[in-house]
């Protein structure tokens, strides 16, 4: 079955891109979706608190409104992140803003955070019936005049709904959005989440998703910030402004973030580069550009304690989750590891 789904998501490239990935979605909302087999018991992990069935996740971008989590999770991801919402629907920049590049392997896009806003994406994840770990990819609305007051409202009106959250100061395609990062705004951003957290009822683990566009020094500086504001993981990363001199497709020049295959070298340097800094202080999951078991492992092994992916889909269908996760079992059996714990980090 996962080769007619594969099959079917290859048949979608007839279709303009962002028009594609709505029937997709449609398509999951209608229960036509893979059913992943039982988790090898060795892609089992704990990260930041929660017990994962598995280490691949789904990243955020995928389910923008909370539509198809209960399908994500049965096809087999051991974590499912939603969103990036926003406490306003907006309609994010103008089409077309989503390409593939077929003869690279990446996808760029420069959505804006277009989604339904809070009060649709609340509603449809209280009323979620299935388990597994759901969290949430917060972002602010484009015209905010406090963006960092725009992240605490989602947290605090989301909180009671999700397993976690995680804070996107690093999409490119929000102007000034990726200014959060630098020393000041990200010092008031993460006190004020802090805060939030603080009045809130019950723990839920709160991730930072960084920009893969990081010298060492801003690297040095977003894992301070993050540790002493008592974060739990950094998501690292987001898709690149870069263009690699390598790129083939007509479209390489389109503006916007740039992920899938490209991406792959540079994220997981990066990766490296905040596990050295972070020393094992906070946890970090992989993403950027994981298309196999053997970018999952890389991933693992230059410090992620777990992944995720999206742009892979687009080119390998829904089953790919299946095929990375039986290829890192035997990867880190090959390799002497009893579980992804083990190898994290182990260069």
């Amino acid at each position: 079955m996962s080769l007619l789904h594969d099959l079917a998501a290859r048949a979608l490239h007839v279709l303009d891109p962002e028009d594609a990935h709505g029937v997709a979605v449609a398509a999951l909302k209608a229960g036509l979706g893979p059913c992943g087999p039982p988790d090898d018991p060795i892609l089992a992990t704990r990260i930041a608190g929660l017990d994962l069935p598995n280490c691949v996740g789904l990243a955020a971008g995928f389910d923008k409104n909370a539509e198809v989590p209960g399908a994500m999770l049965r096809a087999g991801f051991g974590f499912v992140e939603c969103g990036a919402v926003t406490p306003l629907p907006q309609t994010g920049n103008p089409r077309p803003r989503l390409f593939r590049l077929s003869a690279d392997q990446g996808v760029i896009n420069r959505m804006g955070f277009n989604n339904q806003g809070l009060d649709v994406f609340a509603a449809r994840l209280r009323g979620r019936a299935e388990g597994g770990i759901v969290g949430v990819n917060i972002g602010a609305n484009k015209d905010a005049a406090d963006r960092a007051a725009d992240y605490v409202t989602v947290l605090e009106r989301l909180w009671a709904d999700a397993n976690y959250f995680t804070v996107n100061i690093s999409s490119p395609n929000t102007p000034g959005l990726r200014a959060l990062q630098s020393a000041a705004a990200l010092e008031d951003l993460l006190g004020r989440i802090a805060a939030a957290r603080a009045r809130l009822e019950g723990p839920r683990p709160v991730f930072l998703k960084t920009a893969p566009d990081l010298e060492l020094g801003e690297i040095e500086q977003i894992a301070e910030a993050a540790i002493r504001h008592g974060l739990d993981a950094l998501i690292v990363g987001n898709t690149t402004l870069s263009r690699p001199a390598t790129l083939r497709a007509e479209q390489a020049g389109e503006a916007g973030g740039l992920s899938g295959a490209p991406l792959t070298a540079l994220s997981t340097r990066i990766l490296g580069q905040f596990h050295q800094v972070c020393g094992g202080r906070i946890a970090l999951i992989g993403a950027g550009g994981i298309a196999n078991g053997a970018d999952a492992y890389a991933k693992i092994r230059a410090g992620a304690g777990a992944v995720q992916l999206y742009s892979a889909l687009v080119f390998a269908g829904p089953g790919l989750v299946t095929r990375i996760k039986r290829d890192l079992a035997q990867r880190l059996r090959a390799d002497g590891f009893e579980r992804v714990a083990d190898a994290v980090g182990a260069q």
